[in-house]
């Protein structure tokens, strides 16, 4: 647990190499990533957690969340865990606080790979998509976490096709009502500061899935990267892929983080090192 300000933050770190911090989106926590975390740790110190408010962190109290605690939250863990610098990866709503931390604490930031963030307000004013977030609550207030949160998951492409593990499962259910009436609102008015992120001095990619093609929470990550002038690049799968796939999305992501951490770094020590396999290979 490391202690933040108003919470106390579950976290696992893992491997070894450059610091890798994998930040989750609605409803979800460092379950999420535990075997894409596996995947990379073979070349990067890889940091999970539960954001604050949600699963085994504290930090839910009855008051909407603040952006500002999500992205202050990520500074005290890279500041804590990482020594003060991380390459960082959000997915989803992960993907906004990735955002929101790049732009509010740039110091701290090594790199930004900021997946299908669902910032519905970038999308054209006429875009039907841009209500979704207030249809959701609507459906809240009506009927319930249990009938909103089931109704979420199904507009999420590729959900329901394989099997979540059962502890993240768990997990995710007893966040519902967290989500829906206490982080919703706050989700739904994200607008990136794209002037900050524009300026950043690390580099920014944004990406979706190749299965999210022209969806909703695809979409706003290609808006974002033509108005901030970042590349943007397609990731294997669905929105979650690494949960059912980690091998495939862990060989995506290491990809591209290994280049951006190579373009102001040097190439890793462990790269440059013979190994005991390496001379078993020989």
């Amino acid at each position: 647990m490391l202690d933040v300000e108003g919470a106390s933050l579950y976290y696992e770190k893992r491997g070894s190499g450059p610091a890798l911090l994998l930040i989750a989106g609605a409803g979800g926590d460092a379950g999420y990533f535990s075997g894409l975390a596996d995947e990379l740790s073979d070349a990067f110190t890889v940091i999970t957690y539960d954001r604050r408010g949600n699963s085994r962190s504290t930090g839910r109290f009855e008051a909407p969340m603040k952006m500002t605690d999500q992205s202050n939250d990520a500074r005290a863990l890279i500041e804590g865990l990482a020594g003060g610098k991380a390459l960082v990866f959000g997915n989803s709503g992960g993907a906004i606080v990735g955002l929101d931390l790049a732009a509010r604490h740039p110091d701290v930031v090594a790199g930004l790979i900021a997946h299908e963030p669902p910032a519905l307000r970038v999308l054209p004013a006429d875009d039907p998509w841009r209500g979704f977030f207030d249809r959701m609550e609507a459906r809240y207030t009506e009927a319930g976490p249990a009938v909103a949160g089931a109704e979420f998951v199904a507009t999420i492409r590729g959900e329901g096709s394989y099997a979540w593990p059962e502890d993240v499962q768990k997990r995710f259910l007893g966040n519902v009502d967290y989500l829906f009436r206490w982080e919703w609102a706050e989700w739904a008015r994200f607008e990136p500061d794209e002037r900050a992120l524009a300026e950043a001095p690390f580099p920014i990619v944004l990406g979706a899935g190749a299965a999210d093609r022209g969806l909703h929470y695809g979409r706003p990550s290609v808006e974002i990267a033509s108005r901030i002038g970042v590349p943007w690049v397609e990731f294997p799968g669905i929105h979650l892929e690494f949960l059912p796939r980690p091998k495939l999305f862990g060989a995506a992501l290491r990809a591209v983080a290994s280049q951006m951490h190579t373009s102001s770094e040097p190439v890793p020590e462990l790269w440059n090192t013979e190994t005991e396999l390496a001379v078993t290979a020989i």
